[in-house]
This record gives structure tokens, C-alpha cells and sequence, in this order.
């Protein structure tokens, strides 16, 4: 493969734990921090970073006034420029596209990426008020509509729509925590059953408990460099071939459609035409699956699936690993967490240790190329990655 100067690559990538975590944003940064420089094969000196940017919602009751300062203290480079991005769910993913465009504009060499979430450390009120501001807070919030309803209220009408059947919801969850199962950091590590996600209390109907993803805490970190210079560090740089992203109205009532994301879609079909790649390449895909109808939304948004058809993808198998195309095999916001802002640059360490053949027991066998889908809100925002093994 032809390597441009004006392409970025991965060269190292590490991630905490997820779950409720006892260590507080300094050391969860440090933690993913470290074991991204201690994965560069050749070594990496944190000096040599140009810029970094953090994405994070700031969801902590730790109350810190400025997370982008700790970046820079946990890379031992206080003075370097650091720049937070907040898109709700999406933070991380698009700290991640700046990161990219900082060194495909010429201005970066070598960038670090970062994603953190301390969420589990603040009360039930104000973790239902922060997931709701992701929304719309003028008519949803006041009209009672909670982040679960607004996304019941999308699997409604595409059940309404295409007869989406609630087993294809379950599977979703089923194949989340099967796959967590493989994943050591995962916050969940317990196999469900079908049965059980459709027997298990409703949450904003017909989203039950087991459709959604958690509460959780974690960071993780992303070590770019121009890709020209990838080799100098690794043998098996990942790289970024193409980017896309895309904005939606913010209240899902002014949207034409709710079987979609309009966003999700603009981000795929500019992500797919700079890389140069069919989606019929893709080998695996990490997409943003908040609940069990997000997934499948996912996969019509991006093109992995006919307008109602993923349901039917999703129940023959052919997204499990060792299927036609493995969707999450990390588990997923489901089963793997939900730290907010970490959780697009938690997608994209997946994609590393996948493209490297380093993902143990989820490995996909034979993975070449991936996407990294991560969403903002219920879908007013979205970015998308893809990527190509070295």
C-alpha cells in the first residue's frame, strides 16, 4: 500500500478497565496513557507530541474545571497545547477526527488522542439529568421524555415500519455480553439469554433493562503519527483511510424520520468516499450500540444493511464473530461500557488490536480493514472512521 505523508496512523493504544471504578480522572488518563506509549513496539517519547485532544462530557461529580490540563500532566508535557471536545456520546470520536486533520493539515507530526468519563461517582438524579441534556432540554426534557424514551420511540416506529421483531433486539444484547465474555476490560462479564432481555423489566417500552448500556467509568488513549513516518515506531501501524461526519436536528420530533440517523449516514458516505474502499471490504465494524435498536439502526445508517434488513443480519448470525461481518466484538457499548467520553476512542483501540491480530480470543480472524462509528446524543451528531491494517 502506497503510505501518504498526508495520512495519519495509529502506532499505540491503550484503554482502562470499564466499570465503576475506584480511581478518579488523574490516574484513569495516566492508567490509558501508559499503556498506549508501552504498546509502540519501538517505543514512544511522550515529547515528541505535538498537540492532544481530549474528548469528554464532563459528566463528573469531581467537579474539574479544566480536564485538558490533566492530559497533558499524564503525557509529563504541561505546556503543550490540548484541546477538549464535548459532543456528548461522540466526544471522544470527534477528538479523535481533530486529531487527524491536525497532522493530514501539515500542522502535527504526532498527536495523542484521549477519552475519559468518571460517571459512576455522581447520584442517580444527576446522572438521568447529564444523559438528558445529550437531547433536547426545551421540548423532549420537558415533555418527560427521557435519553432511554427517545430511543424507544425510534425502535417503535421502526418496528411499525419494517416489522422489526423484538428477537432481533435481544440478539443484540445476547451477542454484546457474549463477545464482553472475550474482552478483559469489559464492565459486564455475564452471558444472557434471549429470554431473559425480553422477559427483563421495561425501561421506555419496548426497551427493556438488558437493552441498554450502563453507567460507567473509563479513559482511553490513541497515539497518531504521520503515517510517512508510522514505521519508525511499528512494523503494524493501523491507518486512518478515511473520515467522515455529519449533524442532525438535535430534537428528534423537527427530524423527518425516525427510522435513522441522518447524521450517521452524511458521516458514512463521507467517510467511505476518502477512503477509497467498498463497504463490501470492511472485515469488522465497531458502531454505536447505546441500546439494542442503535445497533440496528447503525447498520442501515452505514450501509451494512438494506433499510430494515439488519434485524435479519443480526438474527442469522452474520454479525458474531466468525460471521460475514463481526459488529462489535469488544462488546460493545452494551456489554464492554458506556464512559461517555471515552467510549470513540475505546471503539478505536478495538480497531487497533483487531487490525494488528492482537484482540486474543474476539480476535477476527484475517481483519484487513474496520470501521468506527460513534454517536452524539440520539443522533445529532456522528462521526466515522475507517481504517486499514499495515
Amino acid at each position: 500500500m502506497a503510505v501518504s505523508s498526508a495520512r495519519a496512523a495509529l502506532v499505540g493504544a491503550g484503554q482502562t478497565k470499564f466499570g465503576a471504578l475506584k480511581d478518579g480522572p488523574r490516574e484513569m488518563l495516566s492508567t490509558a496513557l501508559g499503556q498506549a506509549v508501552a504498546s509502540v513496539d519501538r517505543g514512544f517519547d511522550p515529547g515528541a507530541l505535538d498537540e492532544a485532544f481530549l474528548g469528554t462530557l464532563g459528566f463528573s461529580g469531581w467537579q474539574l474545571g479544566n480536564s485538558s490540563a490533566l492530559l497533558a500532566e499524564a503525557a509529563h508535557r504541561p505546556g503543550m497545547p490540548v484541546t477538549r471536545i464535548e459532543n456528548a456520546c461522540a466526544s471522544a470520536g470527534f477528538a479523535f477526527r481533530a486529531g487527524v486533520e491536525a497532522i493530514e493539515s501539515g500542522r502535527c507530526e504526532a498527536v495523542l488522542v484521549a477519552g475519559l468519563e468518571k460517571m459512576t461517582d455522581s447520584p442517580s438524579a444527576r446522572r438521568r439529568y447529564w444523559l438528558g441534556v445529550s437531547g433536547d432540554t426545551e421540548w423532549e426534557r420537558l415533555a418527560g421524555l427521557t435519553f432511554a424514551g427517545v430511543y424507544a420511540l425510534l425502535a417503535s416506529r421502526h418496528r411499525i415500519e419494517h416489522g422489526t421483531p423484538p428477537e432481533a433486539l435481544a440478539e443484540v444484547a445476547v451477542k454484546a455480553h457474549r463477545n464482553a465474555l472475550l474482552n478483559p476490560n469489559a464492565q459486564f462479564h455475564k452471558a444472557i439469554s434471549r429470554e431473559q432481555v425480553l422477559a427483563a423489566p421495561r425501561v421506555a417500552d419496548p426497551l427493556g433493562l438488558l437493552d441498554c448500556c450502563p453507567i460507567s467509568d473509563g479513559a482511553a488513549a490513541l497515539l497518531l503519527v504521520r503515517a510517512d513516518r508510522a514505521r519508525r515506531y511499528t512494523d503494524t501501524p493501523v491507518y486512518v483511510a478515511g473520515h467522515g461526519a455529519g449533524s442532525d436536528f438535535l430534537a428528534v420530533q423537527e427530524r423527518p424520520s425516525l427510522t435513522g440517523l441522518a447524521a450517521s449516514r452524511r458521516a458514512a458516505d463521507q467517510a467511505f468516499r476518502t477512503s477509497g474502499f467498498d463497504r463490501s471490504a470492511l472485515s469488522l465494524a465497531e458502531v454505536h450500540d447505546c441500546f439494542t435498536i442503535a445497533e440496528l439502526l447503525a447498520l442501515e445508517d452505514l450501509g451494512l444493511a438494506p433499510p430494515g434488513g439488519a434485524a435479519a443480519m443480526t438474527l442469522e448470525g452474520a454479525t458474531a464473530i466468525g460471521g460475514r461481518l463481526p459488529v462489535n466484538p469488544d462488546g460493545g457499548l452494551k456489554a464492554k461500557g458506556h464512559p461517555i467520553g471515552a467510549t470513540g476512542a475505546s471503539q478505536i483501540y478495538e480497531v487497533f488490536l483487531q487490525l494488528r491480530a492482537a484482540a486474543g480470543r474476539r480476535q477476527v480472524p484475517g481483519a484487513t480493514r474496520a470501521l468506527a462509528h460513534n454517536v452524539g446524543g440520539s443522533g445529532a451528531c456522528a462521526v466515522v472512521h475507517l481504517f486499514e491494517a499495515g
